[in-house]
């Protein structure tokens, strides 16, 4: 079921394969629910380590979750919008506040539609090692903050430091002249497509192509191992980079909506 959705399942998709497994350090307890009509499978939604909705759930598959996803407590929706619509709608009548709301757009691209960017001049890129964790962990806060979002760093830093640690094999940068100036994570790599997420350029070393070939990079790594597309998601209104994502042949493919809620 996940599999004919795999473009906007990605995330699930990884989520059900680690089933059973042992989770990563800083890595938060792994729980997936099913809505079923009798025996029949209509849809699958994680409830943690954040809240990811199948695209193909209807109102009425998911009904039975919002239970589900009230007693999680505060979390992190990030889903097919219509869907994140839904069931904000039942959320905010039981009293949760969020804390951010945003719209966001997934983008794909292929190796057809690839226009990748190679380094030049005194550019690197190269696989992160655990050497950079101290501006890996930077950057990680700087992300959130520039998000409006809370930093856990502030309440428990070895934990957060734990978190970046455990994601540093996912991690590609880009340095100049030395100096680390972009990371990005390939946290979810299948056969059916990689997810980008934690995609950040330092300040200073901004507009000046690192975020392109970054991103290059990592797109063809996956397509080198087979990948049928790559995605990631940009919020609506960041005209830089929906114009950085175009230009590298990034389209887009659905409407996201984020919400952090307490």
């Amino acid at each position: 079921m996940l599999r004919r959705r795999a473009r906007g399942n990605l995330l699930l998709l990884d989520f059900v394969e680690q089933l059973g497994r042992r989770t990563a350090p800083g890595e938060g307890r792994l729980e997936l629910a099913g809505a079923f009509a009798g025996d029949r499978l209509l849809g699958v939604a994680a409830l943690r380590p954040s809240l990811v909705l199948d695209p193909g759930l209807d109102s009425a598959a998911l009904a039975p979750l919002i239970p589900l996803v009230e007693r999680a407590g505060a979390g992190l929706v990030k889903s097919e919008a219509g869907l994140v619509d839904q069931l904000w709608d039942q959320l905010a009548r039981r009293g949760r506040r969020p804390l951010l709301d945003r719209q966001e757009c997934a983008c794909a691209v292929d190796p057809s539609t690839a226009q990748l960017r190679d380094a030049d001049g005194d550019m690197e890129v190269r696989p992160a090692r655990v050497e950079d964790l101290p501006a890996l962990v930077h950057a990680a806060r700087a992300s959130l903050r520039e998000e409006g979002r809370p930093d856990p760093y502030d309440t428990d830093p070895e934990g957060f430091r734990r978190w970046v640690r455990g994601r540093v094999p996912r991690a590609t940068v880009v340095t100049l002249e030395g100096r680390i100036g972009f990371v990005a994570y390939a946290d979810v790599r299948r056969p059916e497509g990689w997810l980008l997420q934690g995609v950040y350029t330092w300040p200073a070393l901004r507009r000046r192509g690192l975020a392109a070939v970054g991103v290059s990079a990592v797109c063809r790594r996956a397509f080198r191992a087979g990948a049928e597309h790559a995605q990631l998601a940009v919020v609506e209104g960041n005209e830089p980079a929906e114009r950085l994502y175009a230009n590298l042949g990034f389209e887009p493919f659905m409407r996201l909506r984020t919400i952090l809620f307490a």
